[in-house]
């Protein structure tokens, strides 16, 4: 089934991996005919055909017809994935692949969960790095034109690969999963309809994994502006008020239950790169850039739409700035990544695992010694 965005104006999309968030996806595209052109691709070709029929026939059932193809991919053959994409040609690629999910920490015992998350996401980089260096090293030797749509941990994979000229297109969730909560919060918290509110927020994943478990900003470094019916709220604002509501009265679900609201951030930014629209969505990484922005999203990935008193170079030093608080003190210009030695040493002193600096080209490695150190701890509470 070859990308024929160019003759009829709609694109074929692929999406890689078989997880909660990209199977969620899946069925929402299906259901949508700017977006039903898909490509559904895993390593069990079986497990990805009949995944691909459950969200053909769920999509009959409420009047849609998708084109649904499953293929094989092992993102561990680059070569190969290289071929399947030639051939299939997509347009865009919705990659949702990762060696471990970030929320298997959530099963361990809640305390020590806890203890464990005081470490941070940023440590964790090489399980979400690993498959996406080689499904661009892929995409490249394709020939293929494909825009990348990164979900696993775009914040941070995004600029390290920009370092090599391999970064994905875009990245979906994180600073737009914070989003909704924070517009409702914002309405309450000036009296208004939830509909004439309108955000733009510059932040990393430290801030939009933090303020709805803990009601505030902790360490995490941001930048929030809201305009009301189109009028700038300028001083009038209080963050802290509409902070402490996405731990009350705003508080969600999360787990498996709330790759729902993931999804739907991923399928704004697909859909509107589908249909060139302009949208306005919130992104992490747009070009490879650190962290998360407001963006405006077209066929050929998102523009920063940033609030005008807030500068570019400014809103990329708040994102590294926030980027710190996550366990990434920074990534060098050849994608070497240094991690900070706090969160490091909560992950040596529960894991035994301890990386300070990490060359783009050991990130296989250091997957296979976190996931293995990783396996061994978990089994402790099994």
């Amino acid at each position: 089934m070859p990308g024929t965005y160019l003759e009829d104006g709609k694109p074929t999309i692929m999406i890689v991996g078989m997880g909660d968030l990209s199977c969620n996806v899946l069925t929402l595209l299906a259901q949508d005919p700017d977006t039903n052109r898909l490509v559904l691709a895993g390593r069990d070709v079986e497990t990805v055909r009949r995944r691909a029929n459950l969200v053909r026939f769920t999509a009959h059932n409420l009047g849609h017809v998708p084109e649904i193809e499953a293929v094989g991919i092992d993102l561990d053959d680059i070569d190969a994935t290289a071929e399947t994409l030639a051939r299939v040609r997509p347009d865009i690629v919705f990659m949702g692949a990762s060696l471990q999910s970030w929320r298997v920490i959530t099963g361990l015992p809640a305390a020590v969960f806890e203890a464990l998350d005081e470490a941070q996401f940023g440590p964790w980089l090489p399980m979400h790095l690993t498959l996406n260096y080689k499904l661009m090293q892929a995409v490249r030797r394709s020939g293929v034109d494909a825009k990348v749509v990164n979900a696993a941990f775009p914040d941070a994979v995004g600029p390290v690969l920009a370092k090599v000229g391999l970064a994905p297109t875009i990245g979906i969730g994180n600073v737009a999963n914070i989003i909704p909560a924070l517009t409702y919060g914002v309405a309450h918290v000036t009296g208004k309809d939830v509909a004439d509110v309108e955000l733009r927020l510059v932040a990393q994943h430290y801030f939009s994994h933090y303020v709805p478990r803990f009601g505030d900003a902790g360490r995490g470094a941001y930048h929030l502006t809201a305009r009301v019916g189109g009028q700038r709220l300028d001083g009038e604002l209080d963050h802290s008020a509409v902070f402490s509501q996405l731990n009350g009265r705003l508080k969600r679900l999360g787990g498996v239950a709330g790759q729902l609201l993931t999804a739907s951030s991923a399928v704004r930014v697909v859909e509107a790169m589908a249909t060139d629209s302009g949208i306005l969505a919130h992104a992490p990484a747009p070009d490879g850039l650190p962290g998360g922005y407001p963006v405006r999203v077209y066929r050929d990935g998102g523009v920063l739409d940033l609030d005008e008193s807030l500068d570019r170079a400014e809103a990329i030093r708040i994102n590294e700035d926030c980027q710190r608080a996550d366990g990434i003190e920074a990534i060098e210009d050849d994608g070497t990544v240094v991690f900070t030695e706090p969160e490091m040493a909560i992950m040596k002193s529960m894991l035994g695992y301890e990386c300070r600096r990490m060359a783009l080209a050991d990130v296989e490695d250091w997957a296979e010694e976190l996931g293995s150190k990783y396996r061994a701890f978990a089994d402790r509470y099994s």
